[in-house]
């Protein structure tokens, strides 16, 4: 027992694999790719043509917000950034859906691309795998709770 809680004696319960180690090192580094592209692109659009593809170039920001957030909260490691980490890459998985089946639906609508228009077909459909790929990967390094 803990002397000071009351609670059986162990391990720290922020020791938890980490996410950024073996292959979750090249997910944390696409993830920052795609953050600063995305957020690069997006000031450029918002910047220079706005009223061009209003509401495209808000989804360019938020799609560069949502991967901000992701590659932030997969590099800490710790449970709370684990849930925030799936919170945003289920954002960026429903954003991707979303935004690419408006755009393929009303194309007049987007007369500009986005990361996440066409399904994310101007980045060779990354923005389609790598949600996937992050919830599969949060929850292949779920911590195992002791029996």
């Amino acid at each position: 027992m803990s002397p000071t809680s009351g609670r059986p004696a162990g391990p720290p319960s922020d020791l938890r694999p980490a996410l950024r180690s073996g292959p979750g090192r090249l997910l944390v580094a696409v993830y920052g790719v795609f953050a600063i592209s995305a957020s690069a692109r997006a000031g450029v659009q918002i910047v220079t043509s706005f009223s061009v593809a209003p509401l495209a170039y808000l989804l360019s920001a938020l799609a560069a917000a949502v991967y901000v957030v992701a590659t932030v909260a997969l590099v800490r490691s710790s449970e709370r950034s684990r849930r925030v980490a799936l919170v945003s890459v289920t954002t960026e998985l429903v954003g991707v859906l979303a935004v690419g089946a408006l755009s393929v639906g009303d194309p007049q609508a987007f007369p500009d691309e986005t990361v996440w228009s066409g399904f994310g077909a101007g980045y060779g459909y990354v923005p389609l795998v790598l949600p996937v790929l992050g919830l599969w990967w949060l929850c292949s390094q779920r911590p195992r709770r002791p029996v």
